[in-house]
């Protein structure tokens, strides 16, 4: 199958992380696919985007946050083109830092659970069964080391969602061992943000859109970990497909 056959839906493809990802996709050739709740983020990722790549994105307004959301989003993105062949995942926020658990609603644990791991879960559940079983299929998970460790203090709940994050991808990976698609987790130990707004421990978010395409577009690795601590990683999984 061609590049120009293929139709990535990038889950998630409006924020920073996703934008970059669905510039590369485009780039490379691509059909993509971006589903907000957001119709304003929707058009901002457009404005992003040049004029010779839009004809191939196709933007779509819908919730993936629930399980009928993100089952009326799949229905509409196979309406308007037909199929998926690839998914990637980077559902979230970049940053959380409300202050310490003692000073935090049970509500606000919930929408941080909701927006880093259940919206995962959903969207997952209703995308997955289009890519499953093509052994020239993917689905891509976009994960971060703060589910490791404490990134600041007042940054806990970030920690248990993304910790929440890391083990559903974890349970992917033991729960279809051998599922033809390839089914991997892209994690990205650095801080990621715009050229404008570059510092100590950040990478451009169009680097890490390069290296996410390259896996997704070289199909090399399954059920793989691809940790990313530096440009260098990243430089590396752009030209090699892999880590």
């Amino acid at each position: 199958m061609s590049v120009s056959e293929r139709v990535a839906v990038v889950l998630g493809g409006a924020g920073t992380v996703g934008s970059g990802i669905v510039k590369s996709l485009l780039e490379k050739g691509f059909q993509v696919a971006v589903i907000s709740r957001d119709g304003s983020r929707l058009e901002k990722l457009k404005h992003f985007l040049p004029a010779s790549l839009q004809g191939r994105l196709h933007t779509l307004v819908g919730d993936v946050g629930s399980e009928e959301g993100a089952e009326a989003a799949r229905e509409a993105v196979l309406k308007t083109l037909g199929k998926v062949t690839d998914v990637v995942s980077c559902l979230g926020f970049s940053w959380w830092q409300e202050g310490p658990p003692h000073t935090q609603s049970r509500e606000e644990l919930q929408r941080v659970l909701d927006t880093l791991l259940l919206s995962t879960f959903t969207s997952w559940k209703a995308f997955f069964p289009l890519v499953r079983d093509d052994p020239s299929g993917s689905y891509t998970l976009i994960t971060g080391g703060a589910g490791e460790r404490l990134l600041l203090p007042g940054t806990g709940f970030l920690t248990l969602g993304a910790a929440g994050a890391l083990a559903f991808c974890r349970v992917l990976r033991e729960e279809y061992p051998e599922i033809p698609c390839k089914l991997n987790e892209v994690k990205i130990n650095m801080g990621v943000t715009t050229p404008e707004h570059l510092g100590p421990g950040y990478v451009n978010h169009l680097e890490v859109g390069e290296a996410v395409a390259s896996l997704v577009e070289k199909r090399r690795v399954s059920h793989a970990v691809l940790t990313a601590s530096s440009p260098a990683d990243l430089k590396t999984l752009t030209v090699e497909g892999k880590l």
